[in-house]
């Protein structure tokens, strides 16, 4: 299953990943979901939106990838608070080992990140594929 073996080597390849996840389960996903605007302005573009295809219940995924430590995960906090305004609910997906101790544990405080590899577990209570 994908998010369970190789891991991304980027964002894109994260985006990828929980596509693919996605449609194994027998959700539709769809990538760069155009949502809006951003709380600054700025064009909204959700990075997946799956959707189940019986409940057509929804969930937007914003896909965050750190291989090393830097300034990249600073703007996570963000979008975080980006989600809020979305007309879906939505999560960040997150994989790499870049992301300090303190950034961690502020995103698994917000209840809004899950790590890719317990996507899969993730998405089976949220769309009730269990």
């Amino acid at each position: 299953m994908a998010g369970k073996g190789k891991a991304p080597r980027a964002g894109k390849a994260l985006q990828d990943q929980v596509v693919a996840l996605a449609q194994q389960l027998g959700l539709s996903a769809e990538s760069e979901v155009r949502a809006a605007r951003r709380i600054w302005g700025a064009k909204r573009r959700i990075d997946v939106v799956l959707r189940h295809p019986d409940s057509r219940q929804m969930l937007g995924i914003e896909c965050k990838y750190q291989s090393t430590r830097g300034s990249a995960e600073e703007k996570i906090p963000s979008t975080i608070k980006d989600i809020e305004f979305w007309p879906i609910p939505g999560i960040v997906v997150i994989a790499g080992d870049g992301f300090s101790d303190n950034m961690k544990g502020y995103l698994m405080a917000t209840g809004k990140a899950v790590w890719l590899t317990d996507l899969e577990d993730w998405l089976r209570l949220y769309f009730a594929l269990v």
